[in-house]
C-alpha cells in the first residue's frame, strides 16, 4: 500500500507544469540608498555572472527609486559608485522583497537590508 501511495505522489508531481513548480522569481522592487552619498552608475547582474545591466534608479542619499524588474532567478549583485568609488553588494535575494536598502560604512563595509 505504501509503495502504491509513493508512486501516486510521484506521478502527481510529474503532472504539475514546470511554470507552477518554479513560480516566483525576482520582480519589481524599491531601491533605497542607505549610504551617505549619492549613487551613480547603478547596475545589476545575476549572481555568478559577468553580465551587468544598468538600472534606471540612482537615488540620492536617503532617497528611494522604483525598479521595474522581472527575472526567474533570486540571487543578484548590485554595483554602484558611491561618492565616486565603486561598491558591489553581492548575493542579494530579490525574491519576495518590497525594497532593498543599500548600506555602506567605511568601517563595516557594504551590506543590504530588506523590507519584505
Amino acid at each position: 500500500m505504501l509503495e502504491r501511495m509513493n508512486k501516486a505522489a510521484i506521478f502527481a508531481l510529474l503532472l504539475i507544469p514546470a511554470s507552477s513548480a518554479v513560480a516566483g522569481g525576482a520582480s519589481g522592487f524599491v531601491l533605497v540608498n542607505g549610504t551617505s552619498g549619492a549613487l551613480g552608475n547603478v547596475s545589476i547582474r545575476r549572481a555568478g555572472t559577468s553580465d551587468w545591466k544598468p538600472l534606471p534608479a540612482a537615488p540620492a542619499a536617503g532617497a528611494r527609486g522604483s525598479v521595474q524588474f522581472s527575472d526567474p532567478d533570486c540571487a543578484f549583485d548590485i554595483r554602484a559608485n558611491v561618492a565616486g568609488a565603486p561598491v558591489t553588494w553581492a548575493g542579494i535575494n530579490l525574491c519576495g522583497v518590497k525594497s532593498v536598502i543599500l548600506n555602506k560604512d567605511d568601517s563595516a563595509g557594504a551590506w543590504v537590508d530588506y523590507d519584505q
